[in-house]
């Protein structure tokens, strides 16, 4: 397992290089010049030229990143051209926020999806099956954006129980994370039922009935385990994409996060803060995917990781 681990961290190398080539050269063919933002409309063409020569925007694009890639392999993300900050302490600073909404969705996610999905599995056909999956169908249609406004507008606005905005506490962490948890549950719930009937239909779990078994103890012994792994293949994407997934909830709640970093960085042109981020939701996405593969092992010991 190690070595396979070992090797997928090492293939994480070309999948950045290729991920920075896609970013790098979509900032630079974009209109716009980070430098206007930085200077006045009034400086000299001479002063102009300086910043753009103090920040290497005047060298060739393919030189830019070339020496992107030799401070990426150091280590060094670069300097924000705004901020004047070295890149890799700003992402610090944005990391913990979105990372504590991402988990605390990706926890309040599961502990809708899963009981849904087991009971709607369990009961399928009835009444409960096709409302359990009639309100997934809703949280599926749903923007994410659109339930975090209505849950802004009920609960802070009008009922004033948690507040509008901020960073902190955990009152201001619930109402982003039950936007996000509750909105990803209902795609999990589905995922869960469909691999929950297709395990409940196979052979050995009729036998663990013959045997006398009650049918929970059939259910949470049997039955889930093997229920596990398209879940776990779901719960690896997930990990990777609440690191950039939040952006709109975090532009809603205004939360100083990685997303709204990306978005504000975006806007202004400061390609080091925009790659430095790229560079560390690319790694998570890759590093989520190879967490749900050292899980299939843990949970089935059949599959063999190479």
């Amino acid at each position: 397992m190690l070595r396979y681990a070992i090797k997928r961290i090492f293939l994480l190398i070309p999948i950045l290089l290729g991920m920075t080539i896609i970013v790098f050269s979509m900032l630079h063919l974009a209109p716009g010049d980070p430098i206007d933002l930085v200077v006045g409309p009034n400086v000299t063409p001479e002063v102009r030229e300086n910043i753009r020569h103090q920040y290497g925007l005047d060298r060739p694009v393919a030189i830019q990143y070339v020496s992107f890639v030799k401070r990426l392999l150091r280590g060094d993300l670069g300097q924000s051209i705004l901020q004047h900050k070295p890149v890799a302490e700003i992402i610090l600073e944005k990391f913990p926020v979105t990372l504590e909404l991402g988990l605390t969705s990706l926890v309040i996610s599961f502990l809708i999806a899963v009981p849904i999905g087991i009971k709607a599995a369990v009961k399928r056909n009835t009444v409960t099956d096709y409302a359990s999956m009639s309100l997934s169908l809703v949280g599926m249609s749903m923007p994410t954006f659109w339930f975090g406004l209505m849950l802004l507008y009920l609960f802070a606005y009008k009922l004033r129980l948690f507040p509008i905005s901020g960073y902190g506490t955990w009152r201001h962490l619930f109402l982003p994370a039950l936007a996000i948890g509750i909105t990803d549950a209902a795609l999990t719930a589905r995922m869960v039922r469909s691999s929950m009937l297709e395990v409940i239909r196979q052979d050995y779990i009729r036998t663990a009935h013959s045997k006398g078994l009650s049918k929970k103890a059939v259910i949470n012994r049997h039955a889930l385990k093997n229920a596990l792994i398209p879940i776990i293949t779901l719960l690896g994407l997930r990990i990777g994409w609440i690191m950039g997934g939040s952006v709109v909830v975090e532009i809603v709640f205004t939360r100083p996060g990685l997303g709204r970093m990306m978005v504000e960085a975006i806007l202004s042109r400061d390609y080091p803060v925009v790659q430095g981020g790229m560079v560390v939701l690319t790694a998570a996405i890759i590093l989520g995917n190879l967490l749900a593969d050292v899980l299939y092992a843990v949970v089935d010991p059949r599959i063999k990781l190479r």
